[in-house]
């Protein structure tokens, strides 16, 4: 069966989509940027978790999808963007070192995700578990938002200062830079309650 979905960023709803699926007798075996293929299975027989691994240099996320198939799960890499071009960089300042610069070309570019497939049985399945690795993991969410959050600013201040008046592309830029201001807010919540936990336990 072929289900044709674009969640872009909503990492949580895209994993909460494949766990109802798994629930109701789907399993995953195939991705691309709008398709999901399942193909039927017992019901509530996978687990679905999604990672953000868009900060990673080209060697780094390889190494660590093949780390996660070394325990037994399965692995698809999945995009964030839509993008269909050939030829595409993309610049990611937050990103680690070697993860900076993705391509299209053997790179890591519309290879932002990782969705991890793991057999239910009946134990807790994390991929962050450690309240360290949490809180960088949501900072490095968090961050790529900010990015485009003051890129966004950035435009705007170019525009009105090159022409001192509300325009179009003003507007445009002041609306996403709203929106943007959802993502940063959960990443942020996450990372204080991670801190607040490990502040805790210390």
């Amino acid at each position: 069966m072929r289900k044709y979905r674009y969640f872009g960023a909503l990492l949580d709803t895209q994993e909460k989509w494949l766990n109802k699926m798994a629930s109701n007798s789907y399993k995953l075996i195939r991705v691309e940027k709008l398709l999901y293929e399942f193909e039927k299975c017992q019901p509530n027989s996978y687990v679905y978790k999604i990672d953000f691994v868009a900060s990673k240099s080209k060697s780094n996320s390889e190494d660590y999808k093949s780390f996660l198939e070394g325990l037994g799960y399965k692995v698809f890499y999945k995009n964030i963007n839509l993008n269909y071009s050939v030829g595409k960089i993309r610049v990611r300042p937050w990103a680690e070192k070697g993860g900076r610069v993705a391509t299209n070309m053997g790179g890591t570019f519309n290879k932002e995700l990782l969705i991890v497939e793991k057999k239910a049985d009946g134990k807790p399945f994390e991929l962050h578990t450690d309240l360290e690795d949490k809180i960088y993991y949501a900072k490095t969410i968090r961050n790529s938002w900010l990015t485009l959050f003051a890129l966004c600013i950035f435009i705007i201040a170019l525009q009105f200062i090159d022409k001192p008046e509300i325009s179009l592309g003003i507007i445009v830029a002041l609306i996403i830079a709203i929106l943007l201001l959802f993502p940063i807010s959960l990443y942020q919540r996450q990372v204080i309650k991670y801190t607040n936990e490990k502040r805790t336990n210390e």
